[in-house]
């Protein structure tokens, strides 16, 4: 019975954002094939960013909370994220508005946090999973936002390709970066460490304030939100 509570508080909130994110996905729904793929896919960023991580600490090393939360977690998590999802919808004919970008991107980030959340909570317990539920899920469905909102840029300004192809690896690495450092920071900071988690919240709330307009704008950017209906026989007849 404590195995299925902690499974169930484990995949809950991944469940939850799959959900929200499909449901702001108004105008041309991705078919549930893909999205299936790019969430288990997304599972196999997990042992990509395991040989990034391994690969780096053999060059350089540090117990820096900075290394741990910048070089151990942001860049190497989001560069493999972003490995899988480009592997899986650059060419997919299904890649066909900015939203679609965004969809594929937080679908491919819930199956990376949906493994790792699993671990952790399987790990410390039901009080990890409520934490993580809250915090970490949600954390990684917004760096999956900021990713896709910048490849379907890359994709849909092909004269900027390479700039927001860039973009879309470095921005949610850096916000995942400092997202995981003020928490880690403020745990060895002692009565500092309560301006940290203030920072910490702060950060919180800008990610969900900018991901939902990154939302929002690239959903009424779709082509497909006011159709051109073709001409009926009965749009000529005068009689």
């Amino acid at each position: 019975m404590e195995a299925i509570l902690l499974l169930a508080i484990s995949i809950l909130p991944v469940i939850l954002l799959m959900i929200f994110i499909n449901r702001q996905d108004k105008y041309e729904k991705e078919p549930p094939g893909m999205l299936i793929l790019a969430f288990f896919a997304g599972m196999l960023s997990i042992p990509l960013t395991l040989l990034l991580v391994g690969v780096t600490n053999m060059v350089f090393y540090s117990d820096s909370v900075f290394y741990s939360a910048f070089i151990e977690a942001g860049f190497p998590e989001e560069l493999s994220k972003f490995i899988i999802l480009f592997l899986i919808i650059w060419w997919n004919k299904n890649f066909n508005e900015h939203m679609d970008g965004i969809v594929y991107a937080t679908f491919v980030s819930l199956g990376f946090a949906c493994v790792e959340n699993i671990l952790y909570v399987f790990g410390s317990g039901f009080g990890t999973g409520i934490v993580r539920a809250i915090i970490s899920v949600p954390g990684h469905f917004l760096f999956g936002v900021l990713m896709g909102y910048f490849l379907s840029l890359a994709k849909f300004n092909p004269g900027q390709k390479l700039f927001y192809i860039v973009l879309s690896v470095l921005v949610p690495a850096c916000v995942h970066g400092l997202f995981d450092w003020l928490l880690m920071a403020a745990d060895v900071a002692g009565g500092f460490g309560i301006i940290l988690i203030l920072l910490f919240i702060g950060l919180d709330i800008l990610m969900w304030i900018v991901g939902v307009k990154s939302i929002r704008k690239h959903r009424e950017n779709s082509p497909f939100k006011n159709p051109v209906v073709p001409p009926t026989q009965d749009t000529y007849d005068t009689n």
